[in-house]
Order: structure tokens, then sequence, then C-alpha cells
């Protein structure tokens, strides 16, 4: 049964969720998410629906919630199996923050990605060495990989 904090969160989430993002509990688990996220305008990648899944563990919230992208992106923070370099996921999570919260930080990573903080290092010398280069992989990726899903909002 889910916490009095997360039925809050789901509710908010379902009646005021942050632009360009999309969350949805699978059926019959009230802890795990199906997120759709826009990619931000004026980025590689703009345009794209990028789907995610979020889970709580039981220690929600003094753990932090597990997020990866179940979409391919070309991005330095992110590998290729959709875990995400964010240290609030890590060893910055406080209870004091939110499913919201770390949606919007991931949001924000990908308008700036920190390639001196990678996840890929190949794609984080990729950006280091030629980020125009980068930048039009990680829109070639975009259009292949995140052109196809659809977000309702």
């Amino acid at each position: 049964m889910a916490s009095k904090r997360i039925i809050k969160e789901t509710e908010s989430l379902a009646t005021d969720s942050p632009p360009g993002i999309k969350a949805e509990l699978y059926p019959g688990n009230d802890r795990h998410f199906k997120i759709h996220m826009r990619g931000p305008d004026g980025t590689p990648y703009e345009g794209g629906v990028y789907l995610l899944e979020l889970f709580l563990p039981e220690q929600y919230p003094m753990e932090p919630p597990k997020v990866r992208f179940l979409t391919s992106i070309y991005h330095p923070n992110i590998d290729k199996i959709g875990r995400i370099c964010l240290d609030i996921l890590k060893d910055k999570w406080s209870p004091a923050l939110q499913i919201r919260t770390v949606l919007l930080s991931i949001q924000a990573l990908l308008s700036a990605p920190e390639p001196d903080d990678p996840l890929d290092a190949n794609v984080a010398n990729h950006f280091k060495v030629d980020r125009s280069g980068a930048e039009a992989l990680a829109r070639e990726w975009n259009k292949t990989f995140a052109s196809c899903n659809v977000i309702d909002k």
C-alpha cells in the first residue's frame, strides 16, 4: 500500500504535471511510473518524446527513486541502458525532494549536458572534442528513436 506522501505526489502529477512531462502509474502498481518527457526546446532533443520508467523503492522518500530512460538517447550523462548520472538520484538525494523535482532535474539535464561528469565516457569525449558534431548525432538519435512517441500534454 502506498504511503500518504506517494498518493499525494501521484495526484499532484496527474492534475498538475510539469510542462512537457506526463507521468502515469502502471496498472496495479502504485510505485512504478511510465514517464513521457518532451525534449526541451532549443536542444538536440527538441521535438522528441522520451519514455522513462520511475520506480519508488520501499524506503522512499528516505531513498531516491530509481529512474532510467527506455528510449535510446545520445547524451553524456545517460548510458546505453538508460541509467542517468544525476546527483539527486544518488548522494545529493534528500527526503525533502519530490518526484516532480526529479523529473524537472532530468529535463534540465537534457538542456545542459555535463560532459565533465559523464556516465558514458565516449559520448562525453565527443561532446568535449566536437560539440557541434555530438549535438548533430544527438539530433539524429532524437529523430530515429524519440520521434515516434507521443505526449498529449
